[in-house]
């Protein structure tokens, strides 16, 4: 957000293994715009604590819960009349919880501190819901002369 509120950098956030196209499209987008570009990539981790041979399936969770939604934000799309910031994730449709769990960087709490893990549990499930609500709002603001309201 610190970036798009420069509002000439192009900002892209992906995941190769939610979407394989999305990450070539904002690759490409980011490599032709005439200017700053900054790409967020989901990369997992051995210190995630899961198997990864399964890092693609993580990074597809993470994005179904809502922990890392995909978007581009491409400062020339003001210049066509359109928004230039585009939410390419469609609303979470798993809990935080299933996306968290499967790795033990987040588990860990939940096996020493139950009731603490479970309480940063529900900000973080509040935290996600309000980034995506604000993220839908920036990719529904109107273009007006060329610049988002």
């Amino acid at each position: 957000m610190q970036a798009i509120a420069y509002g000439n950098v192009y900002v892209a956030q992906v995941a190769m293994g939610a979407n394989p196209q999305q990450t070539l499209q904002a690759f490409r987008e980011a490599e032709a715009y005439e200017g700053p570009s900054l790409i967020l990539a989901y990369s997992h981790c051995i210190a995630h604590g899961f198997d990864l041979r399964y890092g693609m399936k993580q990074q597809a969770l993470a994005t179904a819960s809502g922990y890392w939604p995909l978007f581009r934000f491409d400062p020339a799309m003001r210049k066509v009349g359109e928004n230039p910031f585009r939410l390419d994730s469609p609303r979470p449709t798993i809990a935080f919880k299933d996306y968290a769990y499967n790795e033990l960087r987040y588990r860990a709490l939940a096996l020493t501190r139950p009731t603490e893990a479970e309480e940063l549990l529900r900000q973080a499930q509040a935290g996600v819901n309000e980034k995506y609500r604000s993220y839908e709002a920036l990719a529904s603001t109107p273009v007006v002369d060329g610049a988002a309201q």
